[in-house]
């Protein structure tokens, strides 16, 4: 609890006005929550006769003297419309201070209310956006082990939980334990011995209700992050739904799904099943401590005459008043561990450090003017190394392609001159500076990447192309589509650039997506382009339109191209073929195809395709 508390106090501290406030407002709430019942005494004396008869007006002696004064003052008034007659009066004057008191009451609880509404839902939001951020921020490497549906339940679910359960400790924090140390107070002045049996009641209660609530955590995050699988599941089933339909793999999906639901569900139960526990058990631990008090007090007042019956009732409504907030406590801390395991998850995201972040002193790289170097790299996603001592050099203004089988880790290239990932050996240069020595931000503003999957999202063709360059004009916009081939069939839609492209881009064919895709790098104007097997997924129509595309963004750029179809690249000025990690050859396609390689059975391949 402390560390969660200490995790989230930086979160709390920008909204500490609300916190004053909320304790202050609380305070007062707790204050007339037990004077509220003191209010009574003076009533029931009126109903019952009981009013001590004071005939001379009391004197001021002090703040020191306030309360014998305030009872001295009423007394003295009620007594005055009594031997006057005038008893209904004198109800009216003490009915009138009870309904004030539970008014101010119920108007200090509804300000603290408010204020710790204020600090909980923006202490959530900034936490939300923090996680998004840092979400944003990891490198991909971070996602190639993890879920992604476990990281959405993070950000909307586990927040969510912490929301309804953990901050529930910042409403209960001041108020109720306040509302506890007061009634507590005033219930010593009336009478210690009864006061005591109260107090017995709080570590029995406690002590019993911690017992039951032992295993709540370790359940409440089984549950949290089964909801994680719970939503990869919906969000591979709504990614892949054509593969799911056409290979009538609806059972699979629908038994992983129920699977996981049923998990859910059993562990809900767990949770909920101790966490009804709590009000009956505080509820039956209450009525115990109220048997006893009625019992003993009922012998103090009818037997022993110690304190009057009108006294021992307002004495009750105190204990009631100290029974309410241990109860709503103990529910509470059962909530308060689901909130906790919540929070853990939330903060093991917030606390991930990144692997790959800038240098303290990592150059801003401005201009690209002379080569890109490979130097003897070697890399592995996992266990077996997929590049091994490769090497190669493109200079400023040339194209070069590698090409090779699948596996033999030519997109794996792209990853690491973008720095998705971090080679394990040797070094990547840009104009004679290791690429890990400059920010990310600035070696990528130089860099245009075209994916073999056309990326585009749920919004208009206008936003998705200001991706690239936020600041565009529409003529700039227009402009890059026509050099992407893409103008064509973007004028002939109905709004135009500002036809939304739907989910993923699924309003277009594959060749439009790619088209636009392309149109979004030739907007940000990069110097160096990659090109990720941009043209493999397309037909030979498309291809053929996409190429051009290509081709145009190419001219006076530095590219590297990532190649399936081998009728692509033939112009570009360095092939390079790799097998398994390694180069075996290079050369340009002519030089290629002379020394009758694997470069050569590559294309005689292709070429009955």
């Amino acid at each position: 609890m402390k560390k969660i508390i200490h995790q989230l106090l930086p979160f709390i501290k920008k909204f500490k006005i609300h916190v004053f406030l909320n304790i202050f407002f609380n305070l007062l709430y707790a204050l007339f929550s037990s004077l509220a019942f003191i209010a009574l005494i003076p009533m029931l004396n009126v109903l019952f006769d009981k009013t001590t008869v004071v005939t001379e007006a009391p004197v001021w002696h002090g703040l020191g003297d306030l309360k014998n004064y305030g009872q001295n003052l009423l007394n003295y008034k009620v007594s005055g419309y009594l031997a006057d007659g005038n008893a209904q009066m004198a109800l009216v004057i003490v009915i009138a201070i009870v309904i004030f008191t539970f008014l101010l009451k119920n108007l200090f609880g509804y300000l603290a209310m408010q204020h710790v509404m204020y600090l909980r839902n923006g202490v959530l939001t900034a936490l939300r956006k923090d996680m998004y951020q840092k979400i944003i921020q990891l490198p991909v490497s971070f996602y190639s082990k993890r879920q992604k549906g476990d990281v959405m339940a993070r950000i909307l679910g586990d927040i969510n939980e912490m929301q309804n359960s953990f901050f529930i400790i910042l409403e209960l924090i001041v108020r109720e334990p306040l509302t506890i140390v007061f009634s507590l107070a005033l219930m010593f002045t009336i009478s210690w011995e009864l006061s005591i049996f109260v107090l017995c009641f709080i570590p029995v209660a406690g002590f019993l209700i911690s017992r039951i609530g032992k295993s709540l955590k370790s359940n409440s995050l089984k549950a949290q992050q089964e909801s994680g699988r719970l939503i990869s599941i919906v969000e591979e089933s709504l990614t892949g739904l054509k593969i799911v339909k056409s290979y009538n793999a609806e059972p699979i999906f629908t038994a992983n799904f129920t699977k996981s639901a049923d998990s859910i569900l059993r562990l809900s139960n767990k949770i909920g099943l101790k966490n009804n526990l709590a009000g009956p058990v505080s509820e039956v631990l209450g009525i115990a401590t109220i048997a006893v008090l009625l019992w003993y007090g009922g012998k103090l007042v009818l037997i022993d005459n110690i304190i009057e019956g009108t006294t021992f009732i307002a004495f009750m409504g105190l204990a009631y008043a100290i029974l309410t907030p241990a109860k709503a406590i103990s529910k509470a801390s059962y909530k308060v561990k689901n909130g906790m395991a919540a929070a853990d998850r939330v903060f093991e995201i917030l606390h991930e450090a990144d692997q790959m972040e800038d240098h303290s002193n990592a150059l801003q790289f401005k201009t690209f003017e002379n080569n890109i170097r490979i130097n003897n790299i070697s890399f592995k996603y996992e266990n077996d190394l997929v590049l091994k001592n490769f090497s190669v050099e493109v200079k400023k203004g040339k194209t070069v392609a590698l090409v090779g089988q699948s596996g033999s880790g030519k997109s794996t290239i792209a990853n690491l001159v973008t720095r998705f990932y971090d080679v394990n050996e040797g070094s990547i240069t840009i104009d004679g500076i290791n690429i890990k020595d400059m920010t990310k931000k600035s070696l990528r503003d130089q860099i245009g990447l075209v994916t073999q999957d056309s990326i585009l999202f749920n919004d208009s063709i206008k936003n998705n192309l200001l991706i690239g360059k936020p600041d565009a004009s529409e003529s700039d916009m227009i402009a890059a589509l026509k050099i992407a081939n893409a103008w064509e069939f973007v004028q002939e839609l109905p709004n135009g650039i500002n036809t939304n492209v739907g989910d993923a881009g699924n309003n277009f064919s594959g060749g439009q997506k790619q088209r636009l895709s392309i149109a979004r790098a030739v907007l940000k104007n990069p110097p160096i382009m990659i090109l990720d097997e941009a043209t493999s997924a397309l037909d030979t129509e498309s291809e053929r339109l996409v190429q051009v595309a290509l081709e145009n963004m190419m001219k006076n750029r530095t590219s590297i191209v990532i190649a399936h179809r081998l009728s692509t690249i033939q112009n570009a000025d360095l092939i390079v073929v790799m097998k398994q990690g390694e180069i075996v050859e290079q050369g340009t396609h002519t030089t290629l195809l002379q020394a009758n390689g694997t470069y050569k059975r590559l294309v005689d391949m292709q070429s009955f395709e």
